[in-house]
């Protein structure tokens, strides 16, 4: 199989695949590929934080023009995935000379299977764009043509939890993928300072507390299938539940916007979290570190991309905020305005390449110390 993800998130999907007891990982771009049975498959869509689809592939051939694409999809005995009274979809993905539109592709494969089951039946599967039985996966590189199922249906970033969102929410995965990359595991207090409709809270909490990331979604596209075992999925998702822990620490989400903190605390109720996080309506500029202990941040500031703000002003009160209120803390946010990160007034520990949407972004941190720098070091060497 094949799990499909955002560019920067390769390593620690195929950790998560190791993981969860996947064979054979193996790290591409943009995807992972792994083996496993139906009921890893079943595992996988429910379990993976930063995964968007996972694909099974069931046929590959070469293919340079629209005879050997219709030869080949027709190569394929489509009566094992799909009857004439079922509907189905393709989607299509191209990078060749031989094939230039995904449109034409996904129309010409249609046809192929259109025809082969009017040949043998006198009857057709109709297409369904919104709700398909089967979905199929169709992609193309240089002369080489990749059939496959895939499993998920809608992206594995609908979770089903968010019903609420604000002008610019952040993608599920990706919002997993940074809490993985800062290093978060729920051993510590944890802070959103703008968080939003609570994507990154929601997120966080059920990575502190084990919690399958795909649990509250409402379906996947493997349960359509002729195979599909009910009483297995069933199995996997008890046995999932029987992994989670408790969460010993805070966690909280602040933000200044009323109406943010009000879809956050739907959202946060939405997906059964609410017993973790509190959400409290502050301005993070007006704020203090309120515990004692080690703090793990991780925010989505606005980018001056779709909020009217003066970013070199913002970008500034950000860092004096993180430099002057939150001693003892790792500060991580995302940022796709490159030019900002100058007016934080702080360097960087580390600084990670990722896309938000179609933006090139940055993942910063930040390491807030107890006192100075240098004082800490001396104490170390005593």
């Amino acid at each position: 199989m094949i799990a499909k993800t955002f560019f920067g998130f390769e390593e620690i999907l195929a950790k998560e695949l190791q993981l969860l007891g996947a064979q054979e990982v193996e790290i591409g771009t943009r995807a992972v590929s792994f083996k496993g049975d139906k009921g890893f498959m079943y595992k996988a869509n429910l379990s993976l934080r930063t995964a968007l689809k996972i694909l099974k592939p069931i046929y590959h051939f070469r293919a340079f023009n629209d005879q050997s694409l219709y030869k080949g999809i027709q190569g394929i005995d489509w009566s094992k995935y799909l009857n004439a009274n079922q509907t189905f979809v393709i989607d299509s993905t191209i990078h060749s000379d031989h094939f230039k539109h995904s449109q034409f592709v996904s129309q010409k494969a249609k046809d192929a299977i259109v025809d082969q089951f009017r040949d043998r039946t006198g009857q057709r599967p109709s297409i369904d764009k919104d709700f398909p039985d089967l979905r199929i996966n169709i992609h193309i590189d240089r002369d080489q043509c990749s059939v496959s199922l895939d499993t998920s249906g809608a992206s594995l970033h609908q979770r089903g939890y968010r019903v609420l969102t604000n002008i610019a929410p952040i993608n599920e995965v990706l919002a997993a993928g940074m809490l993985l990359l800062s290093g978060w595991n729920g051993e510590s207090d944890f802070l959103d300072p703008m968080c939003g409709s609570g994507t990154i809270l929601a997120e966080a909490a059920m990575i502190a507390c084990n919690i399958p990331a795909n649990i509250n979604r409402k379906e996947f596209a493997f349960e359509k299938w002729n195979d599909w075992d009910n009483d297995l999925f069933d199995q996997i998702i008890d046995a999932l539940m029987k992994r989670t822990r408790d969460f010993r620490y805070t966690m909280k989400g602040y933000d200044k916007a009323p109406s943010a903190v009000s879809k956050a605390i739907d959202n946060i109720r939405n997906a059964n979290l609410d017993e973790f996080i509190t959400i409290e309506q502050k301005n993070f500029f007006d704020t203090k570190k309120e515990t004692s202990g080690p703090l793990h941040m991780v925010f989505n500031p606005p980018y001056g991309e779709r909020l009217d703000i003066d970013l070199e002003r913002f970008y500034r009160e950000m860092g004096d905020t993180m430099k002057q209120n939150y001693p003892g803390t790792h500060a991580w946010f995302i940022t796709a305005n490159l030019e900002a990160l100058k007016f934080v007034g702080l360097k960087p520990s580390r600084k990670i390449k990722l896309f938000n949407g179609s933006l090139e972004a940055r993942f910063v941190k930040y390491e807030m110390y107890e006192g100075s720098k240098r004082a800490k070091f001396q104490v170390e060497r005593e």
